[in-house]
């Protein structure tokens, strides 16, 4: 068996390096200007613990950008490079100098924000340059230096004339990346990736007004004189403690992040841990709507306030993807490119962690003002009740503070409930059943009729509710939950007053079959029952179980096809009270043309009121119902 070492060439990596180290040739800018605030972190750090002599001022990044030229400049006043230090750190490809700075001052750098791990950034310059310089000065008392290379594994490296400590690099736009020359493009990467970088960086100039001295005319001009432009704001909300914030620097630091977005969110909860991983960031509860699709990808995911993405799944529970803010930290494991998560158990305890502070919010902000909460409910509930069926130990929080509103505006935790229904339904041996409805408009006979009898109908019409209420019948023993054009409806309405029946069970034969010959549909199983002679003459009520399967595979993740259903049957019962005047009346009519005609007009009625008369049968009741009328 023979060993060795792989031998890599560069002339055949460098040109990979090249064309293919990031998935976006933008993010160039990005990784130049990370590398020089990780060289300006690194002077504030050693002259913080006096290593290096020298004053740290107030420095910044600078772009300068020559259209004639076709060069792009980026100036830091930070740590510099000696000779040996470029060799080491730019012609040994992936050697980090930030890893090693890391290394080297464990015990006091971890704090410092340094950025980079990988010692790759760099060469991102090539992917839109055909030259790159590097003309650089440590802040040890050593000779400038200027680095040159076309993007060939060959380089140029002589003295420089740079006086100042710091580091330049010159980017020679290559022809195919001349839209990098452009103010507005450069204004865009600036915007979407250094927004929050903890070190200024200066782009341009800006007018600023100045007041009027006071022997001014008055309709004489304001003075005005030219400022740098400093593009990024290096101390964001989420750097700071909660306790040093108020609740319109919240606002303003949203407004910050979606300068677009005109409506305020509704509450804030600002994430700040530094053991077992480090975390800092502030979510935002904007006012959602019930559309899942169009709400996620509104958290920026940064790493030391540099942005890394916008797509934080697997970081953020799936069912938080829907709030907005930002989420900052060093520990998050990314790739080369800082462009993806690797799957790990830190980021496993992270999603975790935002969870449950998440959690522990929305319990605090229902116990301390409830009445604000439910005021609420409407625009948050579509997250938490995503959350209840997707975590468990989400689910297990959310019973403190999970609402279930009634049409009628009460709202009651899942305890208050069952108290509730509990007084309400006589059977107490028996599973407790929630009647609810999707549509309070759709369903508004049902409604009037469960209410005539008494009952609470509460008001449950998001698109997960079908897979929640199976999640919350599995866990809750003692609870059911029946839609309120459902069949336990008619159980319900029987223990709750019973009635006798007006007719003789030979009459009941005689309507029966009268019905069955006129009703041609044989997803309708008719069942006759003594109710109140005000009840309506006939109901039509779905088996729970089969509209529930149904909703579910129409919202995915389950129902039907889970249990290898396919496409669920339709399936109706058509309730007929014995005891209502009408049904007596086609009981007794004494043509046949008179009875199918009541018959057909009464079972569309009840169709109607449930939606389901359409089309062509639509068409046929109204010209019926006119024909009735004269």
């Amino acid at each position: 068996m023979a060993t060795g070492k792989i031998n890599v060439s560069v002339d055949n990596i460098f040109p990979l390096i090249k064309k293919f180290l990031y998935s976006d040739h933008e993010i160039f800018l990005r990784e130049l200007i990370s590398n020089a605030t990780d060289a300006t972190l690194k002077l504030r750090h050693l002259t913080s613990i006096g290593e290096a002599k020298v004053e740290y001022g107030n420095p910044m990044i600078e772009i300068k950008v020559d259209k004639e030229g076709k060069k792009i400049h980026l100036i830091d006043q930070g740590i510099g490079m000696t000779e040996e230090e470029v060799k080491k750190y730019i012609n040994e490809v992936a050697f980090s100098g930030a890893e090693e700075f890391l290394n080297k001052y464990e015990d006091g750098a971890k704090d410092t924000g340094i950025i980079g791990h990988f010692g790759l950034g760099f060469y991102s310059a090539f992917m839109v340059a055909s030259k790159v310089e590097i003309i650089t000065k440590s802040y040890k008392d050593e000779p400038a230096v200027h680095w040159s290379c076309d993007g060939s594994p060959k380089f140029n490296l002589k003295k420089g004339k740079k006086e100042d400590r710091g580091t330049e690099i010159v980017l020679h736009i290559a022809e195919d990346s001349t839209e990098f020359l452009e103010d507005s493009r450069l204004n865009e990467l600036l915007s979407k990736y250094n927004k929050f970088m903890p070190i200024p960086i200066k782009f341009g100039t800006k007018t600023e007004t100045l007041p009027k001295p006071e022997d001014t005319k008055e309709e004489d001009p304001a003075p005005t004189q030219e400022v740098d432009n400093i593009i990024n704001n290096p101390n964001p909300a989420w750097t700071k403690q909660p306790a040093d914030l108020k609740d319109e620097d919240y606002s303003g630091f949203y407004r910050e992040l979606y300068p677009m977005q005109f409506e305020e969110p509704l509450f804030n909860i600002h994430l700040n841990v530094d053991y077992p991983f480090n975390l800092t960031g502030i979510l935002y509860f904007p006012k959602l709507t019930n559309d899942l699709s169009i709400q996620k990808d509104r958290i920026q995911l940064y790493q030391n306030q540099v942005f890394v993405t916008d797509n934080v799944e697997g970081i953020v529970p799936e069912f938080l993807t829907m709030l907005r803010g930002v989420i900052d930290s060093p520990d998050i494991p990314l790739n080369v490119s800082r462009s993806y998560l690797q799957a790990d158990g830190a980021v496993k305890k992270i999603a975790s962690y935002i969870s449950r502070k998440v959690a522990d919010k929305l319990n605090s902000l229902f116990k301390n003002n409830r009445e604000d909460f439910e005021k609420k409910w409407n625009d948050i509930k579509i997250v938490i009740e995503y959350g209840m069926l997707s975590e468990d130990k989400f689910f297990e929080k959310a019973d403190k503070f999970a609402l279930y509103p009634t049409v009628d505006g009460n709202y009651y935790t899942f305890e208050e409930l069952q108290e509730k229904i509990k007084d309400s339904q006589t059977d107490k041996d028996e599973k407790l059943v929630a009647l609810y409805t999707t549509d309070a408009e759709a369903q508004h006979s049902y409604i009037e009729a469960a209410k005539a009898k008494g009952y609470e109908v509460l008001l449950m019409d998001s698109p997960i509710i079908a897979h929640l209420m199976q999640k919350l019948e599995t866990s809750k023993e003692k609870l059911s939950f029946a839609r309120v054009d459902a069949d336990h409806l008619d159980n319900l309405i029987k223990k709750e007053d019973t009635q006798i029946s007006k007719l003789s069970d030979e009459e009941k034969e005689k309507l029966k079959t009268n019905l069955e010959e006129v009703i041609e549909d044989k997803t309708y199983t008719i069942q006759l029952e003594a109710m109140d002679s005000d009840a309506s003459p006939f109901i039509i009520t779905e088996p729970e179980f089969m509209r529930r399967m149904k909703d579910m595979q129409r919202t995915g993740g389950g129902g039907g096809a889970m249990f290898g259903m396919g496409g669920m049957p339709d399936m109706y019962n058509l309730i007929v009270n014995t005891n209502h005047e009408l049904v007596g009346e086609i009981l007794n009519t004494k043509t046949t043309k008179k009875r199918e005609r009541l018959i057909n007009q009464s079972i569309d009625l009840a169709r109607l009121s449930k939606g389901l008369l359409k089309g062509e049968e639509l068409t046929n009741f109204i010209k019926r119902s006119y024909e009735m009328v004269k």
